[in-house]
């Protein structure tokens, strides 16, 4: 595949292009598809539940999230971006993880711009236990250095496709295994750069496609992906009329603006990332425990995995440490809409972490 064969959403073409085939192909239940995966039957990445529109109170909920947070987003990303402007080479080469990583991607690439480093923005697929797309990775590198490359995400949970990445690259690409993991928020102790590891709400987290695009969660299904494509997405025109994608990177760049000349780099070194992965295992293993749950995949540690799982899974149990909080009121409201069951500990670690349910005997 070429790159003339990337596109770039609902987003502006300069800030972004995707690497993926756009595909049709039939959706599922969401409990068909949990029950699906559990059993083995299908990977996850091989469906695709029916992505619905956000009601208006949870649009609601999404703006008063990103009022609350909007400082922080803005200063974070303008740490990151001088961190990233830092770095040598004649450009720098941003690879969003799509969906999550595609609007910081996004912010990061026009900071840089404002800081007046070359930059180019892709956003590919990655899934858990099938690797990154490596057709869209030659794509990249039959043009760019690889030592300009830079990984995007928003965040990291508790590792799983931070460490697909580092296992994929020394595997597959060797040539990119220096290349960094950039996040704002590094629960996991996994990324290479980061802007802490705080557990805060990133709004872009709060919604899917109205806020990455108008793309679906990236597909890998021999039905419709062959071996020279590039992974697959369904583009959701359903929603475009509620989409947000370029309307959150506007509104979040006059934050970055705004703190760009005072933010300092930011800086995360082994010692950061050594304590929160100690922390992130221990929760981990601390919460299989105490759920009886065979599966770490299952447990969602964090706001930003506890909120893809209400949207998008079968989640069993929502633990939150204040259920008061602003940074978890969308959390409450997703749990009440859907019926889960929501427990208190004021001891989390986190601000919440969801709990995938166990069907059948799986």
């Amino acid at each position: 595949m070429r790159l003339e064969n990337g596109f770039s959403g609902s987003y502006d073409p300069a800030d972004v292009t995707f690497l993926l085939k756009r595909v049709q192909m039939a959706f599922m239940d969401v409990e068909a598809k949990e029950d699906a995966i559990q059993s083995g039957r299908k990977h996850y990445s091989e469906m695709l539940a029916p992505e619905m529109a956000p009601t208006a109170e949870y649009f609601t909920v999404f703006w008063e999230a990103f009022a609350a947070n909007r400082d922080r987003v803005g200063r974070d990303i303008a740490r990151l971006a001088k961190a990233l402007a830092l770095r040598g080479g004649a450009e720098i080469v941003l690879v969003s993880l799509a969906r999550a990583g595609t609007p910081v991607g996004v912010l990061l690439k026009r900071t840089l711009d404002v800081l007046g480093r070359r930059a180019v923005h892709y956003s590919v697929s990655i899934i858990r236990d099938r690797g990154i797309d490596l057709v869209a990775m030659e794509a990249i590198l039959g043009l760019h250095s690889p030592s300009d490359v830079v990984f995007v995400d928003g965040w990291t949970g508790k590792g799983a496709i931070g460490g697909e990445l580092a296992k994929v690259l020394s595997r597959d690409l060797p040539m990119l295994a220096g290349a960094p993991l950039c996040v704002l928020s590094d629960l996991a102790g996994v990324a290479g750069l980061a802007a802490g590891d705080e557990d805060y709400v990133i709004p872009s987290a709060i919604l899917n496609g109205v806020i990455s695009g108008l793309v679906s969660r990236t597909i890998l299904n021999a039905e419709v992906v062959g071996p020279e494509d590039f992974h697959g997405c369904v583009t959701l025109d359903h929603l475009a009329g509620m989409d947000l994608s370029r309307t959150y990177v506007d509104k979040v760049m006059e934050d970055v603006l705004a703190q760009l000349d005072e933010a300092e780099p930011a800086c995360w070194g082994e010692g950061e990332r050594s304590r929160a992965a100690a922390i992130s295992s221990a929760f981990v293993d601390a919460m299989l425990a105490r759920t009886g749950t065979g599966d770490r995949n299952r447990i969602k540690p964090g706001i930003g995995e506890a909120t893809r799982a209400l949207l998008r899974r079968v989640p069993d149990r929502l633990f939150v440490r204040d259920p008061g909080a602003r940074d978890v009121k969308h959390l409450m409201a997703l749990a009440s809409e859907r019926g889960v069951l929501v427990e208190v500990d004021p001891d989390l670690p986190y601000g919440a972490c969801a709990v995938i349910k166990t069907l059948g005997d799986t």
